[in-house]
């Protein structure tokens, strides 16, 4: 297969490679024969769609786009005879499944006879002058990032003052909390917004790939490698690189990485020359990267340079007031979406939903309030429109509770009895659960962190349930 490049002539002195012209826009670019089947494309509209020009060679622009615009009002079916260009605003899904805004220009190629011989269509990310219509209004947020609670706070603060340098930052929290948001939030609040902005995820490809897909690699480097590839660095040259779940890289990748920090340049896969990228360094995790220091599984030193900056994102559980938030939040986006006519939340699914501990964090609230607007059919969220596992009964009250050193407690048996000799119902299961606190407080002498231990609970867990009953 020949993947050689035309090349112009007659424009400058020296014949100039087609490709190495229009890679040097800063403007997504496609070109397009005249069955609007991709031809040529850029290393912008690469790093914007995540797809390469032999992936999407040949291939129908609309498959590439994966635009709205595609399927109800394709710019080049638009067209007149007049030969101008049309524009429109509309949005796309790259291989990332990113969706965002566009601005998307389309204009014909007229060959030497004045016939079409194919089309031309930038497309500019719009995502750092346009907010989508669902965050406008929105009183407690950062870019994309909403909260009130004290810890969002002091965030919000922060994050504006890192966005305006080009201090390397590591963003840590538990999975689910918005990291991802929070690296798009500190590049589209930057000088580098108009630049990429290129995520990868160090833990979803194996080594070998990984390597080619950070860094790059040149035609025969290895089988398979049937031309050259820019690597996620190259494609980020002037923008923003975000490497999510950096615990997850190869030592081995690690030392290339530090390198690469350290002098700016990187060596493709059978490569000697290097390629001398300006990006910004953003990467995030939810692993103790100081565990993994002590442990041998990640490089000390590498942590030191990725360390210039940290953000820490709590989880939600620890967020005073941002769970009604978010709920209501979501709530209306997806009401908005699908069209319904829901007026809110029962007061049963609210003391539920404002009490549950959500492990997986605001993407498992997300998740929830989605499947609950698709399900629900009345003018309420009711008990039986929240997915399954919200719904099931509470803990059998006898079952025991066990901490890290095995010790055991078990509640008296009157505790949890009712008065018909049956198991306690929804209000004795609140009474057993408050006794059982201080009991274990009781046992562990005051002591909240050992409290939490006995009951097999976390910290936080612990601090939420004594607020719960006023047990301060």
């Amino acid at each position: 297969m020949d993947f050689s490049y035309p090349h112009i002539h007659h424009l400058v002195t020296h014949p100039v490679e087609f490709k190495c012209l229009i890679d040097a826009i800063p403007l997504g670019i496609l070109v397009l024969d005249p069955d609007r089947r991709v031809v040529s494309l850029n290393r912008t509209f690469q790093a914007l769609s995540g797809f390469s020009l032999s992936d999407a060679r040949g291939i129908h622009c609309r498959n590439i786009l994966r635009s709205t615009a595609c399927i109800y009002e394709c710019p080049i079916l638009k067209m007149t005879h007049d030969d101008r260009p049309v524009f429109c605003e509309s949005d796309m899904i790259n291989l990332d499944r990113q969706h965002f805004p566009i601005r998307m220009t389309t204009a014909p190629i007229i060959d030497i006879n004045g016939k079409t011989a194919g089309f031309i269509e930038t497309i500019e990310d719009i995502r750092t002058s346009q907010t989508f219509d669902t965050n406008k209004g929105m009183a407690y947020s950062f870019a994309n990032i909403i909260g009130r609670s004290h810890q969002m706070e002091k965030i919000f603060q922060t994050l504006p003052v890192l966005a305006q340098s080009d201090t390397s930052v590591l963003i840590t929290g538990e999975t689910g909390t918005g990291k991802d948001l929070v690296a798009e939030a500190i590049h589209q609040t930057s000088g580098r917004a108009s630049g990429p902005f290129i995520k990868i995820n160090c833990g979803a490809l194996p080594e070998t790939l990984l390597e080619s897909e950070i860094f790059g690699h040149q035609k025969g480097a290895f089988t398979g490698a049937v031309e050259n590839k820019p690597g996620r660095f190259r494609l980020a040259h002037n923008g923003t690189i975000f490497l999510t779940e950096i615990g997850d890289l190869p030592i081995s990748l690690q030392v290339k990485l530090l390198t690469f920090l350290d002098d700016k340049i990187i060596y493709p896969l059978g490569s000697t020359k290097g390629f001398k990228a300006n990006v910004r360094m953003v990467t995030a995790t939810h692993r103790d990267l100081e565990l993994m220091v002590s442990e041998g599984r990640f490089r000390k030193d590498l942590l030191f340079r990725l360390n210039v900056a940290r953000i820490h994102l709590p989880p939600l559980r620890e967020r005073d007031g941002d769970i009604r938030l978010l709920l209501d939040y979501f709530f209306n986006t997806y009401k908005k979406q699908l069209a319904k006519r829901i007026n809110g939340f029962s007061r049963e699914v609210l003391t539920r939903l404002l009490n549950y501990d959500y492990e997986g964090n605001i993407r498992e609230l997300k998740n929830i309030v989605e499947y609950a607007v698709n399900i629900a059919t009345g003018p309420m969220i009711e008990v039986q429109h929240l997915p399954a596992y919200l719904v099931e009964e509470p803990p059998t009250p006898g079952r025991a509770h066990a901490d890290q050193n095995n010790n055991t407690v078990f509640p008296d048996d009157d505790e949890y009895i009712g008065l018909n000799g049956t198991m306690s119902g929804k209000g004795e299961w609140a009474l057993a659960e408050k006794k059982m606190i201080l009991k274990a407080l009781i046992q562990a002498r005051g002591k909240k962190t050992k409290a939490a231990q006995i009951l097999g609970w976390g910290r936080s867990t612990l601090w939420r349930k004594i607020k719960h009953h006023k047990l301060e």
